[in-house]
């Protein structure tokens, strides 16, 4: 269940701290909408990095497929093509 509380409850900020785990994130609202989200730090770290993999891997495809359709050049184009 989540975790929400009115920005409010800020002024009590150690309580709130507290309340903050690994896979219990604290939603905290203002004028009753989402507003911001208290998350743990090693959990952050790890959905950063997720999502770094995500991208790289959207890449690698994006690249893989740009080769099955254009094909790839020679080193004597590529050298050509830059002017070596």
């Amino acid at each position: 269940m989540p975790n929400i509380k009115p920005i409010s409850e800020l002024r009590n900020y150690t309580n709130v701290i507290k309340e903050v785990k690994y896979g219990s994130r604290v939603y905290l609202t203002k004028n009753g909408h989402g507003h911001i989200t208290m998350i743990n730090m090693q959990e952050l770290d790890e959905i950063e990095k997720e999502l770094a993999l995500c991208k790289f891997k959207l890449e690698m495809e994006k690249g893989e497929r740009s080769i099955m359709e254009k094909g790839t050049v020679s080193s004597k184009e590529l050298r050509k093509g830059l002017g070596l």
